[in-house]
């Protein structure tokens, strides 16, 4: 049990302090997670996560689901998550969707503390993001928890506050929605490090 977290701890900490990662501080009420965004192998994902943060849009925003095996039965696939959205009194000042940034290309794959973004159809991502629960390689390309089989856009990963994000994905929900909602204090750019 120590190595395995001796080993985890030491490649979160590579990982980390790797050139082209931005390190960016979301705090919540139940506390902070540091995530380090990679703007080398997905800039356009991460260039769009970061115009929100600047902009103060997720600030007052909500980690308003969960995801775990206990509410997700009638799902063929299942995934843990966790996913929070930028503040929806302010949704004027959106910006446009995305392109999406396939893991077959950035190869940032969705394993435990992913950071990613949530979307509907192809191209369609904007505010909302999600945080891996463990390894979820059903939502990289060619995975089935999307019928497009196109995954999802994982741009980084969380290096601090993993036992907080667990915290948020064991509260109470509503099927997959938290109730209550996790309130986004505020995010900002961090100059990281652990």
């Amino acid at each position: 049990m120590l190595l395995t977290l001796v080993l985890t701890l030491l490649s979160v900490t590579v990982w980390s302090l790797q050139p082209g990662l931005v390190h960016v501080v979301v705090q919540t009420d139940l506390g902070e997670i540091e995530m380090a965004i990679d703007t080398v192998r997905a800039p356009v994902t991460a260039a769009n996560f970061l115009k929100y943060v600047d902009a103060g849009l997720y600030d007052g925003g909500l980690f308003h689901r969960t995801v775990r095996p206990d509410n997700q039965r009638e799902k063929p696939v299942k995934i843990a998550v966790i996913q929070g959205a930028a503040n929806t009194a302010r949704k004027i000042e959106f910006f446009p969707p995305i392109a999406l940034e396939r893991t077959n290309q950035t190869r940032l794959l969705h394993k435990d503390g992913a950071v990613s973004m949530a979307r509907l159809g192809v191209d369609t991502a904007t505010e909302e993001f999600f945080i891996c629960v463990g390894d979820q390689p059903e939502l990289d390309f060619g995975g089935k928890r999307n019928p497009d089989g196109q995954g999802f856009a994982a741009f980084g990963r969380v290096v601090r506050g993993m036992d907080v994000v667990r915290r948020i994905q064991e509260s109470p929900a509503d099927g997959e929605t938290l109730r209550p909602p996790i309130k986004i204090v505020r995010v900002r750019r961090s100059s990281g490090g652990l």
